[in-house]
């Protein structure tokens, strides 16, 4: 008996080294503003809303990054990332896990991942043009994420593949008979120095084989302390998809753009950006968007908005910064409103943001 117990122990030392490795990352980020909106009365030119956001530059969340080591440069890998209100301590969205896949990671072959993940248009936006450097979006104020159909895609197939600063990415949903999700859909980006360039197709199809069609392309440069960036975007719907009122929710003030009736055609948006490091704690950006939309039945053929942002962020640590953000919106057309009926709106962000 105390031999084998001997050679059991014996073989588990000398075979502990071929084990893989692996690893648990806890990560989050914690971000509380207050927040002014003018014109949110019940009639034009009435009455300013005061609110503490769950997050004015970054939406809260909670997550965790697994990885095993296997050896010959291949890893194992998965992320479960949780998005919370942090004003209220409640879940921000009705799906709990705003990111849970797993998959395989290659040195030689590139990385496929199986389950709900980010779709190609957001990343493209956050990878290659994001509206400012030091923070992909304003959360409290994102009109181009109206643009990403959903950012994120249920039961998701995705292989991303990098070589010579070239990125690509294949993204396959199952509808799975029940679900108004089948997508497909590319991007590819390229890198040199402080160029970027890219562009992404998506395609999602719902049970009555209706679609929206999301393309864009942009570019962006960095130098020393400059960072520009500019994108083009477009949603094309078919007439009458229920996927209309989903995808038409995401932009500033489109609580009227006559989602129930499925009534957009198609929507356009490009952008500018401009982001300045003043100091190495403190960054300056603006940025300026301009959408306009096509119906198929309502109001005049084509509708317009105008988005307008700049923000100073300043930076305590590497881990806590404190951020003031404006902005201004206004629709030219008469057709587009807020649900107040109001044609213009400013906002203003004050906040502070804590990542671990």
């Amino acid at each position: 008996m105390k031999k084998t117990a001997l050679i059991l122990s014996l073989l588990a030392a000398s075979t502990s080294g071929a084990w893989a490795q692996s690893s648990v990352t806890m990560y989050g980020i914690v971000d509380a503003g207050v927040r002014y909106i003018s014109n949110s009365g019940t009639a034009p030119g009435t009455g300013a809303l005061w609110q503490v956001v769950p997050g004015g530059m970054s939406q809260s969340r909670l997550g965790f990054n697994i990885t095993e080591d296997m050896g010959g440069g291949l890893k194992a890998i998965a992320n479960l990332e949780h998005r919370l209100n942090s004003d209220t301590g409640t879940v921000a969205a009705a799906d709990f896990w705003r990111q849970s896949w797993v998959g395989l990671q290659s040195s030689d072959f590139g990385r496929i991942t199986v389950g709900r993940q980010y779709n190609v248009l957001f990343d493209i936006y956050t990878s290659t043009y994001a509206s400012f450097k030091y923070s992909p979006y304003i959360e409290a104020y994102k009109p181009e994420i109206g643009l990403s159909m959903g950012a994120r895609q249920d039961n998701m197939v995705k292989y991303l593949f990098e070589a010579n600063g070239f990125r690509g990415s294949v993204q396959v949903s199952a509808g799975e008979g029940n679900s108004n999700n089948k997508s497909m859909g590319g991007l590819l980006r390229y890198q040199a120095g402080e160029f970027s360039v890219g562009g992404a197709y998506l395609e999602v199809t719902d049970l009555a084989s209706l679609k929206v069609k999301g393309a864009t392309v942009g570019a962006a440069w960095t130098s020393g302390p400059w960072y520009v960036n500019a994108s083009w975007a477009q949603n094309k719907f078919d007439k009458g998809t229920v996927l209309a009122g989903a995808y038409t929710a995401g932009l500033v003030g489109s609580g009227v753009l006559n989602a129930s009736a499925n009534d957009v055609d198609t929507r356009d948006m490009f952008a500018v950006g401009l982001t300045y490091q003043l100091t190495p704690q403190i960054n300056l950006g603006t940025h300026y968007w301009r959408a306009s939309q096509t119906h198929y039945v309502s109001g005049p053929n084509k509708s317009n908005g105008d988005y307008f942002a700049a923000v100073a962020d300043y930076a305590f640590s590497k881990r806590t910064d404190a951020y003031a953000e404006f902005d201004y919106t206004k629709f030219s057309d008469g057709y587009v409103k807020f649900a107040n009926g109001a044609e213009h709106r400013y906002g203003a962000t004050v906040g502070i943001r804590h990542r671990f």
